[in-house]
């Protein structure tokens, strides 16, 4: 059952990029919108728990570093509109 979650949790992620991508690359979203970014946290966490739990040190690692800059992304831009205020 826990395997099968996780299974789940990584073909949810994997979907949720290509979603991602697929609005980005169809000029529907900004690189820097909310959709965009949000969509990488959800699936990157998702996929953090699919490769450690699958020992995929180097995936999770990938999607770390994609979720850390979806955060920096979207922090720059609240800091950025705060700063217009």
């Amino acid at each position: 059952m826990e395997k099968t979650f996780i299974d789940i949790l990584g073909w949810a992620g994997t979907i949720l990029y290509l979603i991602a991508y697929g609005l980005i690359s169809a000029k529907k979203v900004e690189g820097d919108s909310w959709w965009y970014q949000g969509l990488n946290i959800i699936a990157g966490t998702f996929l953090i728990i699919n490769t450690f739990y699958l020992r995929a040190y180097p995936s999770a690692g990938l999607n770390i570093a994609w979720v850390g800059i979806a955060f920096v992304t979207l922090g720059r831009k609240v800091w950025m509109n705060a700063s217009h205020d």
